[in-house]
């Protein structure tokens, strides 16, 4: 029998053996809990081929200052091998502000691009063809708005919407959860996000129209079991949402995606990423009904461990970063993005980023990891914990179900309170000394070399003040402010609100006011204080 030592536990507190045989498998069946690469319940991937037929999709996550900036460093990251856009955009451009919003004071261009009306969109992705490159863009409540604007200049390209292939992240469930930039109260922000997969698949047909995260969960504090069981029935939530406004679940669930971290603990990495799918396989089949095999796949995209990454010593950031990108790759994800090294410190500069990019090429083509399909498969220690993990995340799903669903478990306060628990645990860990951060409570050093971080110009929040007062000079007012009273009569009502949200941006109607057309109609969300 295994021997285990009781002090091992993995980041999700589930013990570890020391040792891993048959008997940890016992009564285990390969082909009802694996079964083939492609195949139900695609514990193995959600592809016959994998990696062997082509690589994952290489995102590097970026968007900085202006437009114009942002553009420039797409095209560089583009030239430098990356073969997917990701979006960032500054926070309130997230929040459904523009950059002249007494509120937006000081945040323009910090965190990402600043994205106030058609123009800066259009400046954004001069040069780049949209029909031939797959963009992903990190926005919430204001989704819809930067999915139209994204529309409307694929169209003055000449590109039919229909060829266009990207994702939103769309994902609000999880900003009432951990990450805080909501505008409307889940209801109407549900009615949105169903919207959205309506016109989609109308209208987008190709788009990924959700990126369902766990991501930002796992950065606040959730351990890899809370990260894959909050996500999901985040998904289960949006699914019921969709079927109760009408859908048919094999409409809209094929171009349902995921968005995961990728932590520097590989075998329970790896093994979260195969749990998940199995879960989502099933869920989707049996509590569903999904008759399209395409509706029972978890796709997703992983990110790596922005939270593990270290201002001291931050070259060392290089080498977790690979290894998280390794347990993304070993756990079968569809595309990757790699932290640059710097980003414990700024915004990363043009060689850190173009470093972050080599890592997954590194991987991709210098490794023989991409060689074969789920190169873990049938491993002692991957599949029990992979059904430990399965195990425990599905008891949290059924704890939430039991709450009357994610929504209602949000409004108690409860994914909030789990997650600042395990924050809370962790940190007294790294302070006892408990859990080793090289070069910050081990193997520190007293002499730090100085390091030039990337700085915004302070003056862009000016200049997109000025750019929006010209705007709003020459273009038709009282035709735009007819058009966002559209909006608000049709928030009021049932109608799908893409389609006059889209009316209105054309006509040069900006982030904030059709944003604040829908406050106007919903009002906004006040979260609930459970402590």
């Amino acid at each position: 029998m295994p021997t285990s030592d009781d002090s091992a536990r993995s980041e999700s507190g589930l013990p570890i053996s020391a040792v891993y045989d048959a008997g940890n498998l016992e009564g285990w069946s390969p082909r009802e809990q694996l079964g083939a690469p492609g195949e139900y319940p695609f514990t193995r991937g959600v592809y016959p081929a994998m990696y062997t037929g082509r690589p994952w999709t290489m995102r590097q996550y970026a968007g900085f200052g202006t437009a114009a900036e942002s553009n420039a460093r797409y095209k560089q990251l583009l030239a430098a091998g990356t073969t997917g856009l990701s979006v960032a955009f500054d926070l309130p451009t997230q929040m459904g502000y523009d950059s002249d919003h007494p509120l937006a004071h000081g945040e323009v261009g910090k965190v990402g691009v600043a994205i106030d009306s058609i123009e800066d969109m259009r400046t954004l992705f001069d040069g780049i063809p949209l029909d031939q490159v797959s963009s992903s863009m990190t926005i919430n409540s204001p989704a819809a708005i930067l999915l139209l604007l994204y529309q409307l200049v694929a169209e003055e390209q000449g590109i039919d919407p229909t060829a266009l292939n990207g994702t939103i992240q769309n994902d609000v469930l999880k900003e009432y959860i951990a990450r805080g930039t909501y505008i409307y109260p889940p209801a109407p922000s549900l009615r949105l996000i169903t919207d959205i997969f309506t016109y989609c698949r109308a209208e987008i047909p190709k788009w990924n129209t959700i990126s369902i995260s766990g991501y930002h969960m796992a950065e606040a504090g959730a351990t890899p079991v809370q990260e894959i069981a909050f996500t999901l029935a985040d998904g289960i939530e949006y699914v019921r949402a969709a079927v109760v406004s009408g859908q048919d679940v094999d409409e809209f669930a094929p171009r349902l995606a995921f968005f995961f971290v990728a932590r520097t603990t590989i075998l329970e990495e790896v093994a979260k990423f195969r749990a998940a799918r199995r879960i989502w396989a099933k869920v989707m089949r049996e509590r569903f009904g999904a008759q399209d095999p395409k509706s029972w796949m978890l796709r997703f995209h992983t990110q790596t461990a922005g939270v593990q990454l270290t201002a001291q010593q931050p070259e060392v950031n290089l080498v977790r970063v690979a290894v998280q990108g390794l347990a993304a790759v070993l756990g079968g994800t569809q595309s990757l993005h790699t932290n640059s090294f710097d980003e414990a410190i700024a915004l990363p500069t043009e060689k850190a980023a173009r470093l972050a990019l080599r890592t997954q090429q590194v991987l991709a083509y210098e490794t023989d990891v991409t060689k074969t399909v789920d190169p873990f498969a049938g491993s002692y220690v991957i599949e029990s914990m992979t059904d430990d993990i399965e195990a425990a995340a599905l008891a949290l799903i059924d704890r939430i179900e039991d709450m009357g669903g994610a929504v209602a478990a949000i409004e108690a306060g409860f994914q909030k309170a789990e997650i600042e628990r395990s924050a809370y645990a962790v940190t007294n860990e790294i302070d006892a000394g408990e859990r080793v951060i090289v070069g910050v409570n081990k193997f520190a050093i007293d002499d730090h070399e100085h390091y030039e971080p990337l700085r915004v110009d302070p003056s862009i929040e000016a200049t997109q003040a000025q750019r929006l007062t010209t705007l709003r000079a020459s273009r038709d007012n009282a035709e735009v402010a007819r058009l966002l009273q559209v909006i608000r009569d049709t928030a009021a009502g049932d109608g799908n609100l893409l389609y006059p949200m889209k009316d209105a941006l054309r006509a040069r109607a900006t982030v904030g006011e059709v944003s604040d057309a829908l406050r106007d109609a919903w009002g906004t969300y006040t979260p609930v204080d459970v402590f």
